[in-house]
């Protein structure tokens, strides 16, 4: 059995029983020999292999196939001429950012990964294309040229991280093993999806967009894949729900607002197979239906922006009646009760719109946070400045009409 990753350091079969036998033991031979081999295999399954190269989904170590702008794994390695240091390749693409901002607090992983996606990209430009000089040693850049055998490696690697390839061919004798082995992969180890993540959130707060898509498109991959095998489990949705968010806000961040709207819906279409007890699942279904909102209002469609909001609001709605007593979730209430208004006032219905402001200034007035969510307070404020300010206006608009 050899691994995928050679630098994955799974153990090996020991084949030294495997010597040619008389033909009256051969059968009691072969029955030894696979009855080893899937005890092995299952014995490497239960461990978790660590990357001795550094790449550890739980730190944010780097590694020797590092770019060292963007902190993550090489994406269209290109190399400087004539210093040869390698960096990620210059990608070129619209940026039409009206406004991203963070509203919401996420406890889970993946959902702290959601949470770091959404920035704001400044300039489109990724990597080596925004320097004149090697930021590494200082050498005037005469032309940037591929290195195809570098990112070679780089994409091996990234298949071959957390997994090994066995035999299924278990039952043909020797010399077909050695010579035409079919084989599965198979990951050993858990890590795999947040391993992608983290590399895709690096890229992703570097600007470089099409490498944190790609890492993203890798590990969506994963876990349909998953799903095929084993259905549509709690954690498998929720973990696909995720990653089709981040994806929507990678091409949000590139100003492909169709292809956001795609993967946010898709999102939703997961998510909403849950249960919705879960309080983490109902917070990513809620984010996911109003960032829709946000591109609809964005892109002027306010009655569809206003749909999306109310189903977020609905969904928050449901959650508090069982958990009034978590101040982030009464948080999310308000949030969403300022979105519909916030609608409802562009659309021209002020009554609406001032009943909904005033809902979430009373829901944030008698909100007391605890000493452990005392961090929500900034928040709670943010929210509360804004509310009132829209409650102003209206009164100020009444006063000079009367």
């Amino acid at each position: 059995m050899t691994p995928v990753c050679p630098f994955v350091k799974i153990p090996r079969p020991d084949d030294s029983n495997a010597s040619k036998k008389s033909a009256e033991n051969s059968t009691k031979h072969h029955v030894e020999h696979e009855s080893k081999v899937k005890k092995d295999v299952n014995d490497s399954a239960s461990v978790s292999p660590k990357c001795p190269l550094g790449y550890d989904s739980q730190t944010f170590k780097m590694g020797p196939l590092s770019c060292m702008v963007c902190k993550a794994l090489l994406f269209e390695t290109s190399k400087i001429v004539p210093c040869s240091h390698v960096f990620c390749k210059y990608v070129s693409w619209p940026v039409f950012i009206s406004q991203i901002y963070l509203s919401f607090s996420l406890p889970n992983t993946y959902n702290v990964f959601l949470a770091h996606f959404i920035l704001c990209v400044s300039d489109g430009r990724a990597c080596i294309a925004r320097f004149k000089d090697c930021p590494l040693c200082g050498a005037d850049i005469e032309k940037i040229e591929p290195d195809d055998d570098l990112q070679g490696v780089v994409d091996r690697f990234i298949e071959g991280h957390a997994r090994i390839k066995r035999s299924v061919n278990l039952d043909k004798g020797e010399e077909a093993a050695e010579n035409n082995k079919p084989v599965i992969y198979e990951d050993v180890s858990l890590e795999r999806g947040s391993f992608l993540v983290q590399q895709a959130m690096r890229a992703f707060r570097a600007q470089n967009l099409e490498s944190a898509k790609s890492r993203l498109n890798l590990c969506a991959k994963d876990v349909r894949s998953q799903i095929e095998k084993v259905g549509n489990t709690s954690e498998l949705c929720s973990q696909l729900g995720a990653v089709l968010g981040m994806l929507g806000d990678c091409c949000r961040a590139m100003g492909d607002s169709s292809s956001a709207v795609t993967y946010f819906e898709e999102s939703v279409e997961f998510l909403s197979k849950l249960p919705k007890d879960d309080l983490e699942i109902t917070h990513t279904l809620s984010v996911s239906l109003n960032k829709i909102g946000d591109l609809k209002y964005y892109d002027g469609d306010l009655q569809a922006a206003r749909s999306y909001y109310f189903q977020s609001l609905n969904v928050r709605r449901d959650v508090i009646k069982n958990n009034s007593n978590v101040s982030s979730q009464v948080l999310d209430v308000a949030v969403s009760l300022a979105k519909v208004a916030d609608v409802d006032k562009s659309l021209g219905d002020e009554k609406s719109a001032s009943d909904g402001f005033q809902e979430a200034i009373d829901l944030l007035e008698s909100l007391t946070l605890k000493s452990e969510a005392s961090g929500l307070e900034q928040r709670r404020l943010s929210v509360l400045e804004f509310l009132r300010s829209q409650q102003a206006d209206k009164q100020e608009q009444v006063e000079q009409t009367v």
